[in-house]
């Protein structure tokens, strides 16, 4: 079991870790909206927070010497399904014609006042 970290990802805010690589298969902890460099939550609507959170496991995935098109599932938190429509349309930006499962669940509340968080699993 290898631990991934990479500075093209914000550090984590608690006791966990930006991924973990076992057997070639990886597993990213769940993305919120957070700039790398600041640790806070970028400015602007959802699809800005959304390209955030797609832009920390971008950085994650590449570090562990993946991409989206190795992903195999994505789970996807909301505060608001009316986001959902928004959220197709980048997720299709980001995975083009690979269509990995996903679920995406509508939550009360985020770390930080995050939109959105977003986790994935992948192979390597």
């Amino acid at each position: 079991m290898d631990y991934i970290a990479t500075p093209g990802a914000p550090k984590a805010i608690g006791p966990y870790s930006q991924a973990i690589l076992a057997n070639g298969v990886l597993y990213t902890s769940g993305q919120i909206a957070l700039h790398p460099e600041t640790g806070e939550i970028v400015p602007g609507d959802f699809a800005a927070q959304a390209n955030r959170g797609f832009d920390n496991h971008a950085a994650v995935l590449k570090e562990a010497g993946s991409g989206f098109d190795r992903v195999m599932k994505a789970t996807v938190y909301v505060t608001d399904l009316a986001n959902f429509a928004t959220l197709n349309t980048i997720y299709v930006e980001r995975f083009g014609n690979h269509r990995p499962a996903r679920t995406t669940v509508q939550v009360p509340a985020l770390p930080k006042g995050s939109l959105l968080e977003i986790d994935l699993v992948a192979l390597t």
